[in-house]
């Protein structure tokens, strides 16, 4: 059974348990929890030129290095903060990543004050719909898309690092707004 479930499961997710567990629970089910909804753009940012299966391995470092990924934690880090993450293991220790941390929280706070919420924010692009591909077996999810570009667009207005349009893209299927699932997927919910 476990055999059959990982040949009708999406490809990219087979053969490592970590990604495995990610694609079954995780990816691209609905998250509106303003929290989750920063520390998932977060981990979306630390993956620029990585693996996702790396940044799911050091997830949990990376979430406690910045004390539970919260926003307004995040937002108050100041240079010696700054440097005293980079030192931690386990983590991406890039500076301009971790930098990007910082800043995306303020401008995070600054969205969620604007719009009541972060999650009335991002979903407001689909009207609150969840895009669902329907990709058959042997397609693949592009890269980016219109969607992305304008989020990651108005993202970049608002202050937003590490926040192109592959990333956004990434994140839109992290938090559900994007259903990239096959239609053989057991896991599309």
């Amino acid at each position: 059974m476990q055999e059959e479930k990982k040949q009708m499961c999406c490809p990219w997710a087979a053969g490592s348990p970590l990604l495995q567990k990610y694609h079954d629970e995780r990816w691209c089910r609905p998250e509106h929890r303003d929290e989750e909804l920063f520390a998932l753009l977060i981990l979306e940012g630390m993956q620029a030129g990585l693996s996702w299966g790396l940044v799911l391995a050091r997830e949990e470092a990376i979430r406690a290095a910045f004390e539970g990924l919260r926003p307004e934690t995040a937002a108050a880090f100041d240079e010696s903060k700054i440097e005293a993450i980079l030192t931690k293991k386990n983590i991406i220790a890039n500076r301009l990543k971790v930098r990007a941390v910082v800043t995306n929280a303020r401008a995070f706070l600054q969205t969620q004050k604007e719009w009541g919420s972060f999650d009335r924010y991002i979903w407001h692009f689909t009207a609150g719909k969840v895009i669902d591909h329907r990709l058959q077996e042997g397609e693949e999810p592009p890269a980016q898309d219109e969607l992305s570009a304008a989020v990651a667009a108005d993202l970049k207005r608002r202050g937003f690092k590490f926040a192109g349009p592959t990333i956004i893209y990434s994140y839109l299927q992290a938090i559900g707004v994007i259903n990239d699932h096959l239609l053989t997927c057991p896991a599309r919910g």
